[in-house]
């Protein structure tokens, strides 16, 4: 059965892993949608050598509103459809930048960015079969939503800015889940374990512990097969808005299951993002 895969952040880290680990599938199309396109040409052509798939790369930032948008429009014209949407990138900021929109930067692209895309590409998802899959974080358990500071980097730090917005994703979870199943479309997150990547990479005293204790993390390599498995097991068709910790279920903290930061989070992705039902459907 032919399929076609979206992944974001896809040219280096887990994207990367995920994608050679998809493209020895055959009958199936990657779309790797990639910041840098001088990169993501490289890696697409690296992973193209011995595999049956079919690789391409779509170039979109996920950094501001109108990047996210962009990247979204993109996609759109290049897939007739979306089998397997998998949210991938991620940034954990050292310090506070704040983006065009005048809002905290990990918080649109580790949170706004998935929303937008669930919502935009969400005419692509295949109907009966869709999958949708969120590489999430252990951390979320350390993150701590104030839905006015937060967006703006108000309590940013350095340490639980990146929980946090992993907990965002988490929080929309169960909406998404709802919103899906009547589309017969799932969606499920996944934490791939501790992994060796250069997510958090700084040049402080931080930086340099932490360049330390990487070198007791696991490959990338070994991310690839609960985010796969989230993909393509057929066991798992029929799951969704669940948490895995690698291949293992696990019930959400507390934190994430506070179902009136999930409502008032859902509202205020809407009114950032500029998209109601109507919009999001009309675009």
């Amino acid at each position: 059965m032919s399929r076609t895969i979206v992944i974001t952040g896809a040219n280096r880290g887990i994207g990367y892993a995920v994608v050679r680990a998809l493209a020895e599938h055959p009958d199936t199309t990657i779309i790797m949608l990639c910041r840098d396109r001088v990169a993501g040409a490289r890696a697409r052509d690296e992973l193209a050598r011995n595999t049956p798939a079919k690789l391409s790369v779509v170039h979109g930032a996920l950094d501001t509103l109108h990047d996210i948008h962009e990247a979204a429009d993109r996609l759109e014209q290049a897939c007739p459809r979306i089998d397997v949407l998998i949210h991938n990138a991620g940034i954990w900021p050292a310090r506070l930048v704040k983006t065009a929109d005048g809002l905290e930067q990990a918080f649109v692209v580790n949170h706004l960015a998935p929303f937008v895309l669930n919502r935009r590409l969400e005419s692509k998802l295949t109907r009966g079969t869709g999958r949708v899959v969120q590489v999430s974080a252990g951390l979320y358990i350390k993150g701590n939503l104030d839905l006015t500071r937060t967006p703006v980097g108000a309590d940013f730090s350095a340490l639980t800015t990146y929980a946090t917005t992993k907990l965002c994703n988490l929080l929309l979870l169960p909406k998404y889940a709802e919103r899906f199943r009547p589309l017969g479309i799932t969606i499920n997150a996944v934490h791939p374990g501790v992994i060796r990547t250069g997510l958090g990479d700084r040049n402080d005293l931080l930086g340099m512990l932490l360049k330390l204790v990487k070198r007791l993390w696991k490959d990338p390599a070994e991310a690839a097969p609960p985010i796969v498995r989230l993909a393509l097991e057929p066991a798992l068709a029929d799951v969704s808005g669940c948490y895995f910790d690698c291949d293992k279920l696990q019930a959400l903290a507390p934190n994430a299951l506070n179902t009136r930061h999930t409502e008032a989070l859902w509202h205020q992705a809407e009114q950032l993002t500029g998209l109601n039902d109507a919009k999001s459907t009309a675009r």
